[in-house]
């Protein structure tokens, strides 16, 4: 057996960390001020472009999505799917939807976000979760509201010139849409800076993500885990900006001074599914007893990018439609097995993983559905050793912590005996 030791008390709330907490919550508060004052609100899915709404007076978005995981955080979201499958939907739906729809049919009762203000529109899309789709039509049709539904190619190679023609024209239909409805006037140019913000702090979130490949590693992935809920927030902010070029500095600065999450660490670990929500603090702490550090993730580690590339793919401060339609696919769920697999590849090599966790999500079937696949692709090309675990990102009643410690540790030992 694996010798452990002492556990940690995994992340600290650092400066940057206290800053994102006052992002997060400045933000919620906004969105329900601005709400009752009369803005026109929009939810929208996780890949959606927010930063087109910054080309209007007076529109503030939603992300149902990211409020779910900060539910499932905060630990209520067993109390939320509870409620949405007391209504019927069954729990093998993705835990983000019962978490949400729990949620706005009791008013936001027990959120730590008091819920969500009501929509005015949606906006969803079939390229990251098609499951969205019919999710927000639970709400289209209980409360009347209008549905856009964003219908991007999937995602097999390099995007082609026919398909970025067609998704541009999708979001030029929306932006037609949101005028139409709120009766408010779209400015590009406004748009435009909220794009060039946009890919500015990409560039600081992949600098800050770059300290992955030190040895000891300068972050974990539930530090990108947590870091992220800012992107879907406060998208086209200078704050945004501001936040991670700080977060940047302040890691760069820590492992200058020899400050790092797991110092004793031994094995370095890649994770490829959504972060388990519910235990980021208690995975890192246990982890660290090992000496094992998960230092990246596939579903923070893309952000930035564009299909299967692991390079910042940068605004020209040209077109902002062409941009944003580019970035469609930078999300993992929308690529084929040869985009996941060539970026799962490049970023091992960069950050010198050990050994892979590939986490079988039962909320997330689009993320899940290729990875046995993709396991025995990297075994076979790398030849580093690989373990695939159960999780759901949200519902701590699908998980067992024992269960998929077990395989951990055979991990680690896997990984021991390479050596």
């Amino acid at each position: 057996m694996l010798e452990t030791k002492e556990r940690r008390e995994g992340f600290n709330k650092n400066e940057s960390g206290k800053r994102l907490s006052k992002i997060i919550t400045d933000s919620y508060m906004s969105l329900h001020q601005k709400a009752s004052e009369g803005a026109f609100v929009v939810w929208i899915a996780i890949v959606v472009p927010p930063e087109l709404f910054a080309g209007f007076d007076n529109v503030v978005y939603a992300v149902p999505e990211s409020h779910a995981a900060m539910s499932a955080g905060k630990g209520v979201g067993p109390l939320q799917c509870e409620k949405a499958e007391q209504m019927g939907y069954s729990t093998d739906l993705c835990s983000y939807a019962r978490i949400d729809i729990g949620t706005a049919f009791d008013g936001g009762k027990d959120s730590p976000t008091f819920g969500l203000p009501k929509p005015n529109l949606m906006v969803s899309n079939n390229n990251n979760c098609s499951l969205l789709v019919k999710w927000f039509d639970v709400y289209h049709r209980e409360w009347s509201v209008p549905h856009f539904i964003l219908d991007v190619p999937f995602c097999y190679e390099k995007q082609n010139m026919e398909d970025l023609g067609y998704i541009v024209s999708q979001l030029k239909d929306l932006i037609k849409t949101i005028e139409d409805l709120s009766g408010q006037r779209f400015d590009i140019d406004k748009a435009r800076e909220a794009v060039k913000l946009s890919s500015e702090a990409y560039k600081e979130w992949r600098r800050f993500l770059s300290f992955a490949s030190h040895r000891p590693s300068g972050i974990t992935a539930f530090d990108s885990f947590v870091q992220m809920a800012a992107i879907l927030t406060s998208r086209g902010t200078m704050e945004l900006k501001e936040h991670f070029r700080l977060l940047a500095d302040e890691t760069a600065r820590q492992i200058d001074s020899g400050i790092f999450p797991v110092p004793d660490e031994k094995y370095r670990l890649y994770w490829d599914s959504i972060a388990p929500w519910h235990q980021l603090r208690s995975m890192s702490s246990k982890l660290a007893e090992y000496g094992a550090n998960i230092t990246t993730a596939s579903y923070t580690y893309c952000i930035g990018t564009t299909e299967g590339e692991t390079d910042l793919f940068a605004f020209d401060g040209k077109d902002p439609f062409h941009f944003l339609s580019r970035s469609q696919n930078f999300s993992v769920c929308p690529y084929g097995l040869a985009l996941r697999g060539k970026a799962m590849r490049e970023a091992v090599d960069q950050n010198n993983i050990d050994g892979i966790v590939f986490a079988s999500n039962r909320s997330c079937k689009v993320y899940s559905l290729m990875q046995l696949d993709e396991m025995e692709g990297i075994k076979k090309d790398l030849g580093i050793p690989c373990m695939m675990v159960d999780v759901d990102h949200a519902d701590v009643r699908k998980y067992s912590e024992s269960n998929v410690f077990l395989r951990m540790e055979a991990l680690l030992e896997m990984i021991e005996a390479r050596r």
